[in-house]
């Protein structure tokens, strides 16, 4: 599952920035439609080299998930892969769009396409196809219909990753984020819609919470509760990601050097803590 999340990690970002900055908006939907399409044959005679590359590792990589799903559990999830990353660009190809036609949209519309274009039910379905043995389809079903937990929470990513990266992906050329639409919005300062954003985070979260527990308490839950950590894990590393800066894109030493502590130097406990464990 580890290995599936950091490759399909490694292609979001690589597609994202396609979509962001490098095509054009007819290659761009050109894109799209081979995806929809999934046919190697139309991506070979009619998208442009540099999508070729990127069509061969998103086919193979989704191809090699559903050809393992299928051995070890007898379950073909092909289609329902592709379309999760179908969904992905189709989002994308909205932000793209408005980029190009120079079109500003609310804050509520922008967040709506980027629940969307944030990768976040597209990690949770693929991650759930990958950890799960055996796949639910009750539970699959509950996952692809974007309920709230997921909707809440994928603004939430959204949002953390706009506060972290949205000043240099501007300036690069990439299309506007949350902090952009509420400024443009409302007329408010970069200042007072980051503060206003924060805020959103902080409502979001209780929301999130508020489904969890609701659901802990539920006879039949949608989902069991330690899958529930599918969708709340991707949270807990955005915090960490973002914390001080684009962490993920533009790593600053701060970032870099927590990362190191967590793998490769051991948790400090004072002598103090022995005892109290002791006592309990």
């Amino acid at each position: 599952s580890r290995r599936v999340l950091t490759i399909a990690g490694a292609l979001v970002t690589v597609i994202d920035d396609i979509y962001d900055i490098y095509g054009t908006l007819d290659e761009l939907d050109l894109f799209t439609y081979a995806v929809e399409r999934w046919d190697i044959n139309f991506a070979i005679k009619q998208l442009p080299d540099y999508m070729k590359i990127c069509f061969f590792a998103l086919y193979n990589f989704v191809s090699e998930v559903a050809d393992y799903i299928l051995k070890q559990q007898d379950s073909d999830q092909l289609l329902r892969i592709k379309n999760s990353w179908l969904g992905l660009l189709q989002a994308f190809l909205v932000e793209a769009k408005w980029y190009h036609n120079k079109y500003a949209p609310t804050l509520e519309e922008y967040l709506k396409n980027a629940a969307l274009s944030i990768s976040g039910p597209l990690i949770t379905i693929t991650a759930y196809i990958s950890a799960t043995n055996p796949i639910i389809e009750k539970e699959l079903e509950y996952l692809e219909s974007n309920p709230d937990l997921i909707q809440w929470s994928s603004r939430i990513l959204r949002l953390l990753n706009d506060l972290g990266t949205s000043s240099d992906e501007i300036q690069r050329g990439d299309v506007s984020k949350s902090i952009q639409c509420y400024m443009h919005e409302t007329g408010a300062s970069e200042e007072a819609a980051r503060e206003h954003i924060k805020d959103l985070i902080r409502q979001m979260w209780k929301k999130v919470m508020m489904d969890v527990c609701r659901a802990s308490n539920d006879k039949d839950p949608p989902l069991f509760q330690t899958k529930n950590e599918i969708i709340l894990n991707p949270l807990r590393v955005a915090h960490f990601i973002y914390l001080h800066g684009d962490g993920h894109g533009a790593q600053k030493q701060e970032t870099m050097d927590e990362v190191f502590a967590l793998l490769f130097q051991p948790i400090p406990v004072e002598n103090n803590t022995h005892v109290a464990l002791a006592s309990a």
